[in-house]
C-alpha cells in the first residue's frame, strides 16, 4: 500500500488503521526478514604453556615442568583465558600451546558457564614428544565446522624440500553469508591452524614446514581450487610486514608453491598500522600471522561475500597491569600478582570480515 502524501495518524479511520495494522503484520509473517549477518572474525593466540596441574599424562621433564603449579592456579589461568577470548567473541579462535582436547574442554565450559559463549573444540593430537604442546580450533554458531584433518610427509614428497609439521590441524569450515532469515547461503572456507618451529637455528626447518603445508593445501582444495585459504598460528616467523623476505618460509606459504599468483596469499599484517605489530613479549617480534585468499580482501561485485574489514593485535586483552618485564615473565610466572600477572608472552592477532 503506498501513499501520495502523508496523512497524521489521528485523521486516519480506526476501521482504515485495523485493517492497515493487518496487512502489515501479514507482509512481516511471509516476507523474508532483513537483518544485519554476523561478521565472521578469526583470532589466532598462542596461550604459551596451557596447561592444567594434572601431571599424569604428561611423560616429558618439560611438560611436567610446565604444568600449573596447583588447581587454583589452573582455574585462575583457565577463567582468565576464557575472559580474554570472550572480550573478542571470535567465529573462530586458533589456539596454539595447548596440552590437548581436555584443557580446550575446559575452556569452552569457561566460555559457556561465566560469557554465555558456547564453543566447540576440534584437536587433533600432534608428534610433538620433547613440549607436548599441540594445537586446537574453537568454533561457535552459526559457523560450522565438517571436516579437521592434519597432513602426513609421504614416502613419495622429498625429504630436502618438505618437512614434519608436528604441530598443526586444518579444517573446512561453513560460513553463512546469506542476507535474510531464510537464505541459507554458505561460504566454505579452509582454515589452517600451525605452531612452526622456533628460532634461528629452527629457519631451515620452517621453509620445509612451509612446502609441506602448501603441498597439502593443494591437494585439499584440488577438487575446488577457488576454496578460501585462512593459514594463521604463531609462524615463528623473524620475517616483518612489508620486508619478507622472498626465501622465507613467510614468502613460501603466502606463494603457495605455483606459478599462478592468482592464489598467492595475503598478509594481513600489512593491513595493521606499524606501531600495532608487535605480537609478542619480545619488542618488534611479529611470530603470529595471518594470511588468507585475496578473494576474502576483495569484493567479488554483485555476489554476496566475505571481505576483509579491520585486522588488529589484541595486546589489550592480554596484558594486565603495567605489564610483565622478560624476567618477570619467563623466571617468576607464578610469583606475579594475579591482577598483574600477564596471560601469554604472546598476543593475538585479530581478523573480522564482513559480508557484502
Amino acid at each position: 500500500m503506498i501513499f501520495e502524501k502523508v496523512i497524521p495518524v489521528n485523521c486516519i479511520p480506526t476501521w482504515r488503521l485495523a485493517i492497515l495494522a493487518t496487512i502489515l503484520t501479514a507482509e512481516a509473517l511471509t516476507s523474508p526478514a532483513r537483518c544485519a549477518a554476523e561478521p565472521f572474525t578469526v583470532m589466532t593466540w598462542n596461550l604459551e604453556w596451557f596447561y592444567d596441574d594434572a601431571k599424569k599424562d604428561n611423560y616429558s621433564d618439560l611438560a611436567i615442568e610446565k604444568a600449573s603449579p596447583s588447581r587454583g592456579q589452573w582455574n585462575w589461568r583457565r577463567d582468565a583465558a576464557a575472559t580474554a577470548i570472550a572480550k573478542i567473541a571470535p567465529s573462530v579462535a586458533a589456539v596454539q600451546e595447548i596440552e590437548g582436547q581436555r584443557v580446550l574442554w575446559y575452556l569452552t565450559r569457561s566460555l559457556e558457564r561465566d560469557h554465555k559463549l558456547k564453543y566447540d573444540e576440534f584437536v587433533i593430537q600432534g608428534n610433538d614428544h620433547f613440549t607436548e604442546q599441540d594445537v586446537g580450533l574453537l568454533v561457535r554458531s552459526p559457523v560450522d565446522l565438517f571436516s579437521v584433518m592434519r597432513g602426513n610427509v609421504t614416502s613419495r614428497m622429498n625429504r630436502d624440500t618438505f618437512g614434519s609439521v608436528s604441530k598443526h590441524v586444518a579444517a573446512f569450515i561453513e560460513v553463512p553469508i546469506g542476507q535474510t532469515t531464510k537464505d541459507q547461503t554458505t561460504e566454505t572456507i579452509l582454515i589452517v591452524n600451525v605452531h612452526l618451529r622456533s628460532r634461528d637455528v629452527g629457519d631451515p626447518i620452517r621453509k620445509k614446514q612451509a612446502a609441506s603445508l602448501n603441498e597439502w593445501i593443494n591437494g585439499w582444495t584440488r577438487h575446488a581450487p577457488t576454496t578460501p585459504v585462512i593459514v594463521l598460528g604463531d609462524f615463528n616467523t623473524e620475517q616483518v610486514a612489508e620486508n619478507v623476505d622472498p626465501r622465507s618460509e613467510l614468502a613460501i606459504l603466502m606463494s603457495r608453491s605455483t606459478v599462478d599468483p592468482s592464489d598467492d596469499l595475503i598478509d594481513l599484517h600489512d593491513r595493521i598500522p606499524k606501531s600495532g605489530r608487535q605480537t609478542h613479549l619480545l619488542k618488534g617480534k611479529q611470530f603470529d600471522r595471518i594470511l588468507v585468499s585475496r578473494s576474502l580482501v576483495e569484493d567479488t561485485p554483485n555476489v554476496p561475500d566475505l571481505v576483509l574489514s579491520n585486522v588488529k593485535v589484541r595486546r589489550d586483552v592480554v596484558i594486565r597491569g603495567r605489564g610483565d618485564t622478560p624476567t618477570e615473565h619467563w623466571d617468576d610466572y607464578w610469583g606475579q600478582p594475579d591482577d598483574q600477572r600477564d596471560l601469554s608472552d604472546h598476543y593475538p592477532v585479530v581478523a573480522e570480515f564482513e559480508i557484502r
